[in-house]
């Protein structure tokens, strides 16, 4: 029994989902932490997109490791076009809140973001993260290259070891590649937690080690 709030922990058809719009999101030139461009080609760069529940805690899981440039709340995964974060939260989008981190592999492997990845939430959770339910919570890896996902696979039969070790059930991360248009969430959304430092942040690991990026 999926209880209350059953509807937002079921994908919705691609049929039935909202029709969205096409006007990107306006957002911020500058990262509120560090002023560097939220939008952009990241020309040399690389980008990955992380679902790990609410996206104010993750987003900030990210943004002070040394080697990423950038980082940005948005919507991926689902069906509408441009949503807004009330389309989103209502569970008729089909989409997850995730994180685009945008990285040097020069200054930072891709490993040490899939450690802290593993170890920021609880994986194994299926449609939520802690109290928060509904599809747009669920834990996903959206690759931009081969290489990646290759990675992130390998990462997560790592990870499985150590969680049922642990007494975990089974990882329920979607990994993705290529990864699904990213649509940035509205400008208040940005580094919520930098301009709210006493904002909510949900998110709550397992406390189960992960041997990638160590």
């Amino acid at each position: 029994m999926l209880g209350i709030g059953a509807h937002k922990q079921r994908m919705v058809e691609p049929a039935r989902a909202l029709p969205g719009r096409e006007t990107p999101m306006r957002v911020g030139v500058a990262h509120h932490v560090h002023g560097h461009p939220l939008a952009g080609d990241f020309t040399g760069l690389q980008q990955v997109q992380f679902g790990l529940g609410c996206f104010w805690g993750a987003e900030r899981k990210f943004w002070s490791l040394p080697g990423v440039v950038t980082t940005a709340a948005g919507y991926a995964g689902g069906y509408t076009p441009n949503p807004t974060y009330e389309e989103v939260c209502s569970g008729e989008t089909g989409h997850a809140e995730v994180v685009l981190v945008v990285y040097d592999e020069a200054r930072v492997g891709f490993d040490a973001l899939l450690g802290i990845f593993w170890e920021s939430h609880d994986p194994t959770q299926g449609m939520r993260q802690g109290n928060d339910v509904g599809t747009q919570y669920r834990s996903v890896i959206h690759c931009s290259t081969q290489a990646q996902h290759d990675a992130a696979i390998a990462s997560r039969d790592a990870y499985q070891q150590q969680l049922r070790a642990a007494g975990y059930g089974e990882i329920t991360t979607q990994v993705v590649f290529p990864a699904p248009p990213f649509y940035y969430a509205e400008d208040y959304h940005q580094q919520y937690l930098s301009k709210n430092p006493g904002g909510y942040c949900g998110l709550g690991g397992t406390g189960v080690s992960c041997p990638i990026g160590l």
